[in-house]
């Protein structure tokens, strides 16, 4: 596809659609929306336009859509994919003035909000009603509900009380030609054709861009109990996972974390605590309900199956404060990660059973191409974030030779039964390596889809697959 510059009356025409105090256009007002958190990528959009409205959003489609201009739709800019990277130039569209919790429903237990509220906000604003959102990524401070969606983000909490798209009712929806429609219902069942909502989940905004969203809310546990349980390897520790569960016991949360990571993130953040000789790996398990009895059988369960896996120690927040600073150890881990090292990010999924050969796989295949790598994540449902660190690695090789060994890791989480992104998504990063995992028949299918709704292919291209 063949797409058209921005002239200037075409800007002009931007301009009169959301007011010249929301349009950007000189280089170092641009610079900001020229990356996010990937890596070291930097596309320049031409303009950046700030609408407030569907209606406006919908009017910047039409015009775009007529004149071949291409689009890319913005959030928060915390993506891990490339996602939000106008690859293709063009106009971007930042959605930061969507920023309304428009209602919180709680006869219904539901809530419809703008895309650029900001996830902790939202959760903090359900909270106060007593009720529960538990779509709680790692950048929920500064994220944007909508990027979430787009992506089909999680968090920690997706282990016990499903994914984003189990919450995600029903999405208002402008499409690449402008027409502005509903992708569902407000209820909790839907069985009435096509579902567009589940298909607008994970799009990554390559079908249309998301302008309010309605979710399901759930009453909020008042209790939980949080255990950080240290092991003597990774093996032991990943293998623990699973056995929690065949146990009985559904954690609220179930984080896997490397000591280098613990102990990068008390150097970067100046958290006491002793870590003892012997640890190389740690569970964050947190347990939660409105029982504390309850909640401290759970514990207690979780306990004995630790011992069977050498557990060495168990350290439990007996407090509020306590709690929140053993939750900081992995809410901050990424940006301690990206603080001491040239690194490349990757994030796949496995059956939880898995882990342990996916960690070990990991390990042996960096021990091959000569990379180290930092594992944590989300245990409890298989999700791993992978830091491959460059560590004695020429840049020779880590420019040509890194691609094979990402592959590799890749190839064996599909053979493990896994896919190549739990949570981050494909966006412009990871979509050379869909192949591993996905056939000719799954990209035509894809390609049709876009097709239909974006039959010009305006919206977020070179996303996701070619």
């Amino acid at each position: 596809m063949t797409f058209n510059k921005i002239t200037p009356d075409k800007l002009a025409a931007i301009k009169a659609i959301v007011g010249d105090d929301a349009i950007l256009t000189a280089q170092p007002a641009l610079e900001k929306y020229s990356h996010d958190e990937t890596e070291d990528l930097t596309y320049y959009p031409e303009v950046v336009a700030k609408p407030k409205t569907p209606e406006e959003v919908s009017a910047l489609m039409k015009l775009c859509n007529e004149n071949l201009i291409p689009v890319t739709p913005r959030g928060a800019g915390t993506g891990l994919s490339g996602g939000a990277l106008p690859v293709m130039g063009g106009l971007l569209i930042a959605m930061e003035r969507f920023n309304k919790i428009i209602t919180i429903d709680e006869q219904n237990l539901q809530a419809t909000v703008e895309p650029g509220v900001i996830t902790e906000d939202f959760i903090n604003a359900a909270a106060e009603k007593g009720l529960l959102y538990p779509i709680d990524p790692a950048s929920k401070g500064s994220c944007f509900i909508g990027g979430n969606v787009s992506h089909g983000s999680g968090g920690p909490r997706v282990v016990k009380y499903g994914t984003i798209r189990e919450y995600v009712l029903n999405l208002q929806v402008v499409l690449p030609c402008g027409d502005i429609i509903w992708t569902g219902a407000n209820t909790l069942k839907y069985a009435s054709g096509y579902n567009l909502t589940q298909l607008m989940i994970g799009s990554e905004g390559t079908l249309g861009i998301i302008t309010k969203i309605v979710v399901k809310l759930i009453p909020l546990p008042t209790q939980s109990a949080l255990m950080l349980a240290s092991f003597p390897s990774n093996d032991a520790a990943s293998a623990a996972v699973s056995a929690i569960f065949r146990a009985g016991v559904v954690p609220s949360a179930l984080e896997f974390m490397e000591r280098r990571g613990v102990e990068w993130v008390m150097e970067k953040d100046n958290i006491v605590f002793d870590l003892k000789d012997g640890v190389e790996a740690f569970l964050l398990i947190e347990v939660d309900g409105t029982n504390m009895d309850v909640i401290f059988a759970d514990c207690e369960k979780i306990n004995t199956v630790l011992e069977e896996f050498n557990c060495i120690d168990v350290l439990f927040g007996d407090t509020a404060a306590q709690k929140e600073e053993l939750w900081r150890i992995r809410r901050t881990m990424a940006v301690s990660v990206k603080s001491n090292s040239i690194y490349k990010e990757e994030d796949c999924v496995v059956p939880r059973a898995a882990l342990p050969q996916l960690i070990k796989g990991i390990k042996d295949i960096g021990v091959k191409y000569g990379f180290d790598s930092l594992c944590y994540g989300h245990a409890g449902d298989g999700n791993v974030h992978l830091n491959i660190l460059k560590a004695s690695m020429s840049d020779e090789d880590w420019n040509t030779k890194l691609k094979d060994g990402v592959s590799e890791i890749f190839e064996l989480t599909v053979a493990l039964g896994g896919t190549i992104s739990g949570e981050h998504g494909i966006g412009l990063v990871q979509k050379e390596y869909m192949p591993i995992k996905y056939s000719e028949v799954h990209f035509a299918l894809w390609r049709g889809i876009k097709q239909v709704f974006d039959k010009n292919g305006i919206l977020n291209p070179g996303k996701i697959f070619n």
